[in-house]
């Protein structure tokens, strides 16, 4: 017998074969939205029927959001309880654990790990939780009590902050859950050190999708003069370090970020090797270039301009300047790698507006890689926006 849930129906005009087939979202214009509906209260579990009232399994409802429910689980008699998300953490780990030596990675990637709308980072012995739906919100005790058990770890910091939270209709917050924390973690990737502010910093601290661009980026650097736009607490440019770069640039609007990355390259011993610039990278953009500034490798990981459909056109044409304004800087057969978290802006988009703003600067190119997050960012394929990260790398003519 179906759990004591209340129900929220399709309308009859919408399609359920797409989420018996994976895809996680349901639109509030899909659904029955009457007076008891909206009296669920926000980040509450319904059973999920399609028009003939036939159960599709147990979703989140929250009808202050534009996706008003996300599924839980297509069985609809499962409960939803503490035990259910340390089943999908120890999935999750056994992932993690595959991939990576050591526990440093994206634990949970919210949807494609089945934790709808909710991030876990792991810093070794701490972890950062984004509980960016309203379900997480609610269960967060539970969410980080199953963290502790199935991982270890034993400091769980909360990171209410961010766009997405306004979405949903929650408010910003930030929370030590257990633990401590005794200023920033030291983070190993691909042989460069970072230094990651879990309570200060942006995001969860650390950047994980980029490392097997950075990656990439480190075949490129040997020896070379390295500018790192956008450049927070160092991503790229300690990478290159980490390769055997000549010397790095890193141009940041924040100040605490840049003296993160001076942590990081002096952790490494590279100190001598970094220079870095504040002020606002298109503004530092044209500056390199009135200084007749040229390197041999230019990278460029702006936030994401184009956060949203509404923002879509805007946000392209902020990258097409990104890339018009580093192309001049990048010397004779050097590379430019651009970058783009915003899932509203595909792959094709973004790479027309990375070429059209290549072009602009007057220079040439050849797209040498096409890079996306690494598997501890897993997509869910039914859902475009868990695929948001893409990386392209140029080599210029003269």
């Amino acid at each position: 017998m179906t759990q004591e849930l209340p129900i929220i129906r399709l309308r009859p005009k919408s399609k359920p074969q797409a989420i018996r087939h994976g895809f996680p979202w349901v639109f509030a214009d899909e659904l029955v939205v009457d007076r008891r509906t909206r009296a669920i209260p926000a980040g509450s579990f319904a059973i999920l029927e399609d028009a003939e009232r036939r159960p599709m399994g147990v979703v989140t409802v929250n009808t202050n959001s534009k996706i008003t429910a996300r599924m839980m689980d297509p069985d609809p008699e499962v409960r939803i309880t503490r035990e259910w998300i340390a089943a999908k953490l120890s999935r999750a780990l056994a992932l993690r654990e595959r991939l990576f030596d050591r526990p440093f990675y994206r634990l949970i990637h919210a949807e494609a790990d089945g934790l709808p709308g909710t991030i876990i980072d792991r810093f070794g012995d701490a972890a950062v939780i984004q509980p960016n739906s309203a379900w997480a919100d609610r269960m967060i005790e539970d969410i980080a009590a199953a963290l502790r058990d199935v991982t270890g770890v034993s400091t769980v910091i909360l990171n209410g902050q961010g766009r997405v939270r306004g979405l949903e209709g929650l408010d910003e917050r930030t929370e030590i859950l257990s633990g401590a924390v005794n200023g920033p973690v030291e983070v190993s990737m691909n042989g460069a050190t970072y230094l990651a502010d879990l309570t200060q910093g942006q995001k969860t601290g650390l950047f994980y999708d980029q490392r097997p661009n950075h990656a990439f980026a480190q075949r490129l650097a040997k020896g070379a003069r390295v500018l790192d736009v956008f450049s927070h607490v160092g991503g790229f440019g300690l990478a290159a370090l980490a390769a055997g770069a000549e010397h790095t640039t890193c141009v940041d609007g924040s100040a605490a970020a840049l003296e993160l990355a001076r942590g990081g390259a002096k952790a490494m011993g590279a100190e001598d090797r970094l220079t870095t610039r504040q002020g606002d990278a298109f503004d530092q953009l044209e500056a390199l270039q009135a200084e007749g500034a040229q390197f041999d490798v230019v990278i460029c990981d702006p936030p994401a301009f184009a956060p949203s459909k509404q923002a879509l056109e805007a946000g392209l044409r902020a990258y097409e300047r990104v890339a018009k304004l580093a192309a001049p800087l990048v010397a004779p057969g050097g590379y430019l790698g651009l970058c783009s978290c915003s899932h509203a802006a595909d792959l094709s988009a973004f790479r027309n507006a990375s070429a059209r703003g290549i072009g602009r600067g007057g220079r040439r190119m050849q797209l040498l890689h096409t890079g996306q997050a690494g598997p501890d960012h897993p997509t869910l394929p039914q859902l475009a926006e868990s695929g948001y990260l893409k990386a392209l790398f140029f080599r210029l003519d003269g």
